[in-house]
């Protein structure tokens, strides 16, 4: 008999890939407020009671909760509706998961360092800047602090689920380009490390596997920055004679970018390291494989 899985706002980039990798081997229930795929169904986990509700009937194994807001100027202009969000739907997940006896399954983020350092590790202390930033570490905060036995991932720069699902850079590189722009003007002062959504969901798996419980930073290998993923981009689809990139600071976008961000996210998966467990393929190899998967046919 197959062990459940009760996955909560899976509807974007990452809940696509975690659908992929786990369905085979696990009965999944996936449920988000955007049913946009017909293996989702609705829920609205900020809906503490229905949350609850939901998961006690499918009486899963392991509850993995997945959504939340990732739009940092939208943070900032609905801090409210951001903690009710990101942070209180996740103190209902820990309850549930206490209740029910279950593993919780957390995202967090390496967007809750300040970036002062250049490498962030398992052991530094996070320094949350802005809206975002703070719901995600006061969230994490809580799953540390409160739940019994806890999975938490800390993700870099995400990349996957292709034009349909990707809000991320890759995504808006490419649509760029897509729309016929010549020149590209692209931040040299933003480092940080990408994060490939089905090696993520595969090392979460392998994980839960071998029952590796606990705090992990989980990007891929290879630290870089904005400006370098853009010229790779042109690189793997051979327009770095067609396509000037004019390299400019954050402040450039200051109207449009807003929110606070950190100058490094650069992670190590230190703990993932040491257990022999990495499995994140260095950033470059898994761009490749992500264009030529889910970008074919869009330029």
């Amino acid at each position: 008999m197959k062990e459940k899985i009760f996955l909560s706002g899976v509807g974007g980039m990452l809940g696509e890939a975690f659908y992929e990798v786990f369905k085979i081997k696990y009965e999944l229930k996936c449920t988000d407020i955007d049913v946009n795929e017909d293996w989702l169904e609705y829920l609205d986990f900020c809906d503490s009671s229905k949350y609850e509700l939901s998961v006690e009937k499918f009486n899963p194994n392991y509850l993995f909760h997945i959504g939340a807001f990732t739009d940092l100027e939208f943070c900032e202009k609905n801090q409210s509706n951001t903690f009710k969000t990101n942070t209180d739907s996740v103190k209902t997940a820990v309850n549930i998961c206490n209740k029910l006896n279950i593993p919780l399954l957390y995202i967090s983020t390496a967007g809750i360092f300040d970036g002062l350092k250049e490498f962030y590790d398992e052991d530094d202390v996070p320094k949350p800047m802005g809206v975002y930033a703070v719901s995600k570490h006061e969230a994490e905060k809580f799953v540390l602090q409160n739940c019994k036995k806890f999975l938490i991932c800390r993700a870099g720069w995400m990349m996957g689920g292709g034009p349909k699902k990707d809000k991320k850079f890759v995504q808006k590189i490419l649509k760029q380009i897509k729309d016929g722009r010549k020149e590209l003007f692209i931040v040299d002062d933003k480092f940080g490390t990408p994060t490939y959504t089905l090696d993520f969901a595969r090392n979460v798996k392998a994980l839960i596997d071998t029952n590796n419980f606990g705090l992990y930073n989980m990007a891929c290998e290879g630290n870089t920055s904005r400006l370098e993923v853009a010229e790779e981009i042109l690189k793997i689809l051979n327009l770095e004679k067609n396509i000037k990139i004019t390299k400019v600071k954050s402040d450039y976008f200051s109207k449009t970018f807003f929110a606070q961000r950190p100058n490094s996210e650069n992670l190590l998966n230190r703990k993932l390291n040491e257990k022999d467990l990495n499995m994140m393929r260095p950033w470059r190899n898994t761009l490749k494989e992500y264009l030529k998967k889910c970008y074919s046919d869009y330029l």
